[in-house]
């Protein structure tokens, strides 16, 4: 199968086989493109061993937006093509990967994939059926991107003022669903997250703030927690029957299955002071402590 040249954009700072995976898959005109902050990157002193398809981009240090948003802007900046897809190095690749991506756009347009975030520590595992709520079925069924694996073509999205307003905010993909129209996909790709408890607790105040800015229902995030806690509390044994049955039904249509499902009902509960803890603070993301105080209002530190 033939498709037009595409360029692939790959933020890293590391070298990873990611890179191995997508190269091999490029068609003769396509690219990849790997992102990196700056030349002290390890991935940047592996440049004479990446493949011929590969060029290295150097975003610079962020400046009023988060280093993914930044290395975004970046790689759409030095891409030579107009159909773009965009992805990242935390998950595997299979072979046939950029080609069902593809087939899908020219089947049907602007089309993401959708995460299933898989825990490293305790409260990773314990939020697992809170991100297939949020994120693996909550993109679904609200046709919001996934940065992990979206295609799309320049023209389908004002690209500059797209451009323009991603270096000034934190979350690529969230403000990318507000300027672009996707598809998703019944495609599960499995994300490792987490590792120390510590960590988790940073990125969930950076799901629960992108939730803030760019869900389509931000008013209604904390009293429906809300309403979830009290039920939980009132009547714990109904819900936590009802509610793992429920997500035990969404871990079956996206084809997942895991022993964390079991975690739904005390994942309720947590998940309602996580909320209110991750829409009062600052959060650490590759190394650098954002304050965002607005959406398009971001502080970097470090």
């Amino acid at each position: 199968m033939t498709w037009p040249p595409t360029s692939v954009i790959l933020p890293t700072v590391r070298p990873t086989d990611v890179v191995d995976e997508i190269a091999t898959q490029l068609a003769a005109e396509d690219e990849l493109l790997v992102v990196c902050d700056t030349e002290s990157d390890p991935i940047a002193g592996t440049v004479d061993s990446l493949p011929e398809e590969v060029r290295l981009v150097v975003a610079g240090e962020p400046e009023g937006c988060s280093g993914k948003a930044n290395a975004i802007a970046a790689g759409m900046a030095a891409a030579d093509n107009e159909r773009l897809v965009w992805t990242d190095d935390d998950f595997h690749h299979p072979p046939e990967w950029l080609e069902d991506l593809q087939e899908d756009y020219d089947r049907q347009g602007p089309t993401t994939e959708v995460p299933y975030f898989v825990g490293r520590d305790p409260l990773s595992k314990l939020l697992e059926p809170m991100y297939m709520m949020g994120a693996t079925a909550g993109l679904t069924l609200i046709d919001k991107p996934w940065g992990g694996a979206v295609i799309f073509e320049r023209d389908d999205l004002d690209e500059a003022a797209f451009i323009s307003d991603l270096r000034q905010t934190v979350s690529d993909d969230g403000l990318l669903g507000a300027y672009l129209d996707v598809t998703p996909v019944k495609r599960v790709r499995r994300v490792a997250v987490g590792g120390t408890v510590s960590e988790s607790l940073e990125r969930n105040t950076r799901f629960m703030q992108i939730v803030q800015y760019f869900s389509p229902y931000p008013v209604v995030t904390v009293p429906l927690s809300t309403f979830y806690f009290a039920c939980c509390l009132l009547f714990p044994v109904p819900v936590a029957l009802l509610s793992t049955a429920a997500m035990a039904a969404v871990y079956a249509y996206f084809g997942v299955f895991r022993w964390t499902v079991l975690l739904t009902y005390p994942g309720l509960i947590a998940q309602f002071p996580l909320l209110l803890y991750g829409l009062s603070r600052s959060f650490v993301w590759g190394g650098r402590r954002y304050h965002w105080p607005e959406r398009f209002e971001v502080i970097v530190e470090g």
